[in-house]
């Protein structure tokens, strides 16, 4: 990225130019064998003495518009999010931070509705906010508000998993239908006209995490699907294990209503973020214990196997009339403050 160029809003779409962003930008000048990882979390093995495990920790930022949405709110999001970005890594989360930056004249009612939301969303994650802080800025400046939370888990001994695992003829999973997370957040912003109610996805993971590890504890890759989509995070996963992923279109769980507003829009499903799925690549042999233990699960029931790991670098989408087209890392962005 040159010198002189601008931040736009790409930038924060989860495709193409934020990885240019984090990789040139930020990365190159903050450089550690932790961080150069680029997983969901960061392990920090060995950094914390006495650990019954290795201390996962991560940070996310949430500005989504609008701060109530069908499914959510911004407080939910943001406890899911940072829970769900421990839980892929493997991690059983314990601890959260909540940062509050206010803008001046935002009603105190949807502070507290929003802060319901946190308690109850962190209850049902099994998890604790522990530490925070609160800031108020200019009226206009923010869009009512941004929220941050850090979270802190534990990864058992024997867990191990990353996206650069993935192998030759591993299976590909996800646990749910795509898009309906973006799709929710496009109809409530835009108000649109739509005759049934299509809700965000909205959820932490890590009970559906955990039947998973138990049905099958060599599990390759875990990653939640979030911004830019199903196609963006199986780009990551086949760069960072230098293989190829190929899935199958007609295999893709998505809703039908999803669909049609995607395609009257103009928007590729593949590419909608997801606030509570889960992509697990997994040895063939284990997909079906994997897809039993989703779908024996609330988050999980219309879990599916949607292709395999191999063949051409890249990842490649087998279509529904039986040709093939690349499925390339996003470029630009669909939506903006999905998240």
């Amino acid at each position: 990225m040159s010198e002189d160029q601008k931040i736009k809003l790409a930038h924060g779409s989860g495709g193409r130019l934020m990885h240019e962003l984090v990789e040139e930008t930020i990365v190159e000048r903050l450089a550690n064998p932790i961080l150069t990882e680029l997983g969901d979390s960061a392990e920090l093995a060995d950094l914390v003495e006495g650990a019954a495990g290795r201390i996962a920790f991560t940070t996310d930022s949430y500005v989504v518009q609008p701060l109530f949405f069908p499914g959510g709110d911004i407080g939910k999001l943001a406890v899911a999010g940072t829970v769900n970005d421990l839980a892929v890594a493997g991690a059983r989360p314990a601890y959260l931070s909540l940062a509050l930056v206010i803008e001046e004249g935002f009603a105190i009612d949807d502070l507290r509705r929003v802060l319901d939301s946190v308690a109850s969303t962190a209850l049902e994650a099994g998890v604790s906010v522990v530490t925070g802080d609160t800031k108020v800025v200019e009226r206009g400046a923010i869009g009512g508000l941004v929220v941050n939370t850090s979270g802190v888990g534990v990864v058992p001994e024997g867990v191990r998993v990353g996206s650069g695992l993935a192998a030759e003829g591993d299976a590909v999973i996800v646990s749910g239908t795509i898009g309906d997370h973006e799709t929710a957040i496009l109809i409530a912003r835009e108000d649109l006209a739509i005759s049934e109610t299509i809700e965000s996805d909205c959820a932490p993971v890590g009970g559906l995490v955990e039947a998973v590890l138990d049905a099958c504890p060599d599990v390759h890759v875990m990653r939640d699907p979030t911004r830019g989509g199903l196609g963006t995070t199986l780009n990551e996963i086949a760069s960072a294990s230098n293989t190829g992923i190929t899935i199958d279109e007609t295999r893709i769980p998505i809703r039908r209503e999803v669909k049609a507003i995607c395609d009257i829009l103009g928007f590729d499903p593949i590419y909608m973020a997801n606030e509570g799925k889960v992509v697990v690549v997994a040895p063939a042999g284990r997909a079906g214990d994997v897809v039993a233990a989703m779908r024996a699960h609330p988050l999980g029931e219309s879990a599916a196997v949607i292709g395999e790991v191999g063949g051409r670098r890249g990842v490649y989408l087998r279509t529904e009339v039986g040709g093939s087209r690349p499925v390339v890392m996003l470029e630009g962005v669909q939506l903006p403050r999905i998240c």
